[in-house]
Formats: structure tokens, sequence, C-alpha cells
């Protein structure tokens, strides 16, 4: 009888545990319109904080271009704190080209509308709170 308490126990003990580690995630579907042709391809990043923005990704991809935009769903993105930037990789080298002061030549964009002035847009300005499965929208 003792060792069926404890066996019984121990279960119990490890469905709570798992339980507790288990995080939710979810979907996130980005939707990109506007681009002015469909040369190249649509790359598409999100950002998990503020010192990796737009420098070291969460998750991307790179997407085909139709219809001047592009739809992708980036799956099991645990709850939290994200953003989202794209750029039209025109020429297709895999790089955001600039002009010689460093002005981008393709067109780009980062959720909530985030725009930089003077310099990259802000952390603050394209984040968003990912508590369900959620689309946005990014106009180039």
């Amino acid at each position: 009888m003792g060792t069926l308490v404890k066996i019984a126990v121990l279960f119990i003990i490890s469905i709570f545990t798992f339980h507790s580690q288990a995080q939710e995630s979810y979907s996130l579907t980005v939707k990109v319109e506007d681009a002015d042709n469909n040369d190249g391809k649509m790359l598409i990043a999100v950002y998990d904080n503020a010192s990796d923005f737009l420098d070291k990704t969460f998750k991307g991809t790179k997407s085909d271009i139709s219809n001047n935009g592009c739809v992708v769903t980036f799956e099991n993105i645990p709850e939290g704190t994200y953003a989202v930037s794209i750029f039209h990789d025109e020429n297709d080298n895999g790089k955001l080209d600039s002009n010689f002061i460093g002005i981008p030549k393709e067109d780009y964009g980062c959720s909530n509308g985030a725009t930089g002035f003077m310099g990259p847009p802000k952390w603050k300005d394209a984040k968003f709170e990912l508590k369900s499965d959620k689309t946005i929208t990014i106009t180039l």
C-alpha cells in the first residue's frame, strides 16, 4: 500500500510540474502589402527583446512576393513582447541596400508602422504583446 501511495504522489507531482513548465505558444501571421513590384524576396524577422532588435532575430524567413505582397505565419511563439521588421530585397542579394550615406534604397517596414527619424525605428515604437494568435499588417 505504501508503494502505491508513493507512486500516486510522484505521478501527481510530475503532472503539476509538467503543466507549470508548459508555456502557451501562439501563431503570428505577418501580412505585407504595397510592395513596388514582385521582384526578389520579402525578408521578415521577429525580435523578442530590445537589445536584439534589428540585429539578432528570434525567428525569421524569406517569402516569395505575389500581388505586391506576401503572408507568412510563425508558429509556436511563446507569450511575450515582440517586434517585426521586414524589407523588400528587390535584387535578392540577402541584404538591405543603402546609398552612400546609409539611407535604405529598398522598401522596409516595422510592426505598428514604426519609423525612425534620422536612424532606424525604435523597439519601443515597434513592440507589441502576443497573448493569443495574432495577425499584423505592414504596409510598405
